[in-house]
């Protein structure tokens, strides 16, 4: 149980991976948590002590119905996690724009939608933290990744001036690196339908690819992640950044920012085997 009073939080892409543990993890502190996901079985199934509701974060409708729904149940939005998320990969060449569409429609503009609808909550009550989930790939654009990144570098971007002008009203923006966790998103990842042809990046995809499969069958589970999220509601005046995970890949993010960019290229070249 946290110090701190109970707090009323949405959670989308609660059922399953880092959504679930945030949910779990908060509700199991005493906060009040509804999880969002796409469709809610009949039965209500979900983590446990958490309150289910359906919210497609890419609908409107259904976006601004859900956060209706919770403020209308609890009485207010503490916090939100934008969780939510999907994973394309292919070489940037090999992805349709309608591919690269579907990949932003749910990391980018989800998000984004979920916080248009809670800033009037947040800002009447005059108070709310924004946790949007991002990701080290939202610190440095991998190959065979590039649109799930550009997805992601756009959230960074969205949350760095969405703090300063919320700030004024005592609503906290704050984002959550991730590197690679043991989830169930490599399972539902796409590949590019040109990908899976005879693609000139054809080698070079397969590679990256078993490295990468590697790499998330080795990674921990998602409960770090969780536990930040809950330390990062607890502080009246939370950073704008925080990365989370192994740190064989966190320290990518000091090197890139101190190393000359042809030297950090030289680096991630070798290590990835390309």
């Amino acid at each position: 149980m946290s110090d701190a009073a109970p707090k009323t939080v949405l959670v989308t892409g609660a059922s399953s991976g880092i959504g679930r543990a945030c949910a779990e993890h908060l509700a199991a502190r005493g906060d009040r948590v509804f999880g969002a996901q796409r469709r809610v079985p009949p039965s209500g199934e979900g983590p446990a002590g958490v309150e289910m509701i359906a919210m497609d974060v890419d609908d409107d409708r259904s976006v601004e119905d859900g956060v209706h729904a919770v403020h209308a149940r609890a009485g207010r939005i503490d916090a939100v996690v934008n969780n939510a998320g999907a994973a394309w990969m292919g070489s940037v060449e090999d992805t349709s724009i309608a591919e690269a569409r579907a990949q932003l429609e749910t990391n980018f503009f989800g998000a984004l939608r979920v916080c248009r609808a809670v800033l009037p909550i947040m800002r009447a009550q005059g108070s709310g933290y924004i946790v949007n989930i991002s990701s080290l790939a939202g610190v440095l654009g991998l190959p065979f990744s590039g649109l799930y990144s550009a997805s992601k570098f756009a959230l960074e971007g969205l949350s760095e001036s969405l703090r300063l002008e919320a700030r004024r009203f005592g609503v906290k923006v704050v984002l959550i690196e991730p590197g690679d966790f043991r989830t169930q998103l490599p399972l539902a990842r796409r590949q590019t339908a040109a990908s899976q042809g005879d693609s000139a990046y054809r080698a070079a995809f397969a590679k990256v690819k078993v490295q990468q499969d590697k790499d998330e069958a080795a990674a921990p589970t998602p409960e770090p992640v969780a536990q930040l999220v809950a330390r990062v509601l607890d502080t009246p005046a939370p950073r704008l950044r925080y990365s989370v995970g192994m740190l064989s890949q966190r320290i990518v993010v000091p090197l890139k920012r101190a190393l000359p960019q042809r030297l950090f290229e030289t680096l991630l070249v070798r290590v990835l085997g390309l």
